[in-house]
């Protein structure tokens, strides 16, 4: 096959698979039109200079500033020796017109078979058209990519003097299923996916900035553990092994904390098998941070200050509106232990009582309970229903009963619980803290406390890991650990509501 072969793509018939809509038939048609004509519809690569908000940042009257920028053709309009139309690059819209006598007369005939969501490079310079648009007048175009799907594109007609959008890109959950047509289409979905990066690229250099190590841990575990969940089961064929895909990276980190890192962090994908709601995802990703010698007092200092930063690097100010509601991330933030949360919202003292008075509290607040669950799992049903969403602006609810932790190290005034807060804001959990529990001989009776209300049907219930226990009986510092989940901090920074809207891809049913 000679070179010039391999350049031209081969004249085929429409695939069988596609079902096709007259748009696209004729967008088919079109690109083999531009085969037989000897253009190739899918060039190598394009010389991009500059992009569109450079050129309109940058605009000089009559400078006639030379630039090459490439993007998707997002308006049109084709006429006689002239045309203009607007393409959208990663940065914007520009409009660029077309001149017969500039381009070339095969360029120009090119220009005619394209249509809106068509790739093109423009070479030219840069002017201001008599009605005032900054655009770029072209000297060379190339045809980068034939769009043979048509994009919706939203159109906008005035009703009694307001402006009504139609065929706008809207359907949630459409959206979520071609992110790449949202991504085309909504600008501002762009903008919150900028802000995540943002937001991670902060936090990871905030960590890094304390002399932290960031590190790796493995996904795939035989023994999962280091939270209260359900795992996802895989099998490894060469050794005959079954696996879990981790729901946590806690124990992994602690285990570094052994090995004499004085702190080491992790943005870590994990998986839980649990239900999908606005506010879940199976796949989700979090940070856990370990920092030896230090306790959960500290680390609420230090998430009061995380917080407020990342909110003003992103936002400009250290205020968010989320769910609705305006919440203001300058310290300090409320503290309330989760007993006297209780009382406060529901005059219910759960402090000293037993698994039965904990059951009757429950019922008598109209709660239905599983009867397999235990006193940590009843108080966090309670908390759960007539706490947590009326904390709006943000709180740490601290000092936990122990089972309801069993990886924290137990208070030191409060008998029967333990050093760990949650951060709630506007109603929901952001972070989770601990003093980590460090005596190897506590850790263990706790975790064969938990393998005991696997017994009971508590299928979310640790397992007893032997390995972390060997680690710990090494012997591990003091130490203070954190667990934020990254993205429903992106929704409370973002202002989003549903957790799919900060997930490129999220996960949904089948179609």
């Amino acid at each position: 096959m000679t070179k010039e072969q391999e350049q031209k793509p081969s004249q085929q018939e429409i695939p069988q698979a596609v079902s096709l809509n007259d748009q696209m038939k004729r967008r088919f048609e079109e690109r083999e039109h531009l085969a037989a004509a000897g253009i190739n519809p899918y060039p190598y690569s394009f010389d991009v200079t500059t992009t569109s908000k450079a050129i309109l940042d940058s605009f000089v009257e009559e400078s006639r500033e030379e630039v090459a920028v490439a993007g998707r053709i997002m308006t049109i309009r084709k006429m006689g020796k002239a045309s203009f139309l607007h393409i959208q690059d990663s940065e914007g819209r520009i409009q660029v017109y077309l001149k017969r006598d500039e381009v070339g007369e095969q360029a120009y005939d090119t220009f005619k078979l394209l249509d809106i969501g068509d790739i093109v490079g423009v070479k030219g310079f840069s002017f201001r058209t008599r009605t005032g648009e900054v655009s770029v007048h072209a000297q060379q175009f190339e045809l980068l990519s034939k769009s043979l799907r048509p994009i919706p594109i939203a159109k906008e007609k005035e009703v009694d003097g307001q402006k009504v959008v139609y065929d706008a890109f809207s359907d949630r959950e459409l959206r979520y299923r071609q992110r790449y047509v949202d991504l085309i289409v909504n600008p501002e979905v762009r903008g919150t996916f900028i802000k995540r990066t943002r937001i991670v690229a902060f936090m990871r250099s905030y960590f890094a900035s304390n002399g932290w190590l960031e590190v790796e841990t493995p996904i795939l575990q035989p023994i999962y553990g280091g939270a209260a969940a359900r795992p996802f089961t895989t099998h490894h064929n060469a050794l005959d092994m079954e696996l879990y895909l981790r729901i946590a990276n806690e124990l992994y980190l602690k285990r570094l904390i052994v090995g004499g890192f004085d702190g080491v962090y992790e943005f870590a994908k994990d998986f839980r098998n649990e239900g999908i709601d606005r506010f879940h995802n199976p796949e989700f990703t979090q940070v856990e941070l370990y920092v030896a010698y230090k306790d959960y007092v500290w680390m609420m200092e230090l998430v009061e200050d995380l917080l407020h930063q990342a909110c003003v690097e992103v936002n400009g100010t250290g205020t968010t509106t989320f769910l609705g509601n305006e919440i203001n991330l300058t310290p300090p933030f409320r503290r309330l232990t989760i007993a006297d949360s209780i009382r406060e919202f529901t005059g219910m003292e759960i402090r000293g009582k037993s698994e039965t008075e904990l059951r009757n509290i429950a019922k008598d607040l109209g709660l239905e309970l599983d009867p397999k669950i235990s006193s940590g799992k009843i108080i966090d049903e309670i908390f759960g229903e007539f706490v947590e969403p009326k904390l709006i602006q943000p709180t740490f609810i601290t000092d936990y009963p122990e089972e309801m932790s069993p990886l924290a190290k137990k208070h030191r005034s409060e008998p029967g619980l333990v050093e760990r807060f949650e951060l709630i804001v506007g109603g929901k959990e952001v972070c989770n803290s601990f003093s980590e529990l460090n005596d190897p001989v506590v850790q263990r009776e706790r975790l064969e406390e938990q393998a005991r209300l696997r017994q009971r049907g508590d299928d979310e219930a640790m397992v007893v890991d032997e390995d972390f226990l060997r680690a710990l009986e090494y012997g591990m510092p003091p130490c203070a650990g954190l667990g934020i989940g990254i993205d429903r901090m992106v929704m409370l920074l973002t202002g989003e509501d549903s957790i799919r809207d900060v997930i490129f891809f999220p996960h949904l049913k089948p179609e």
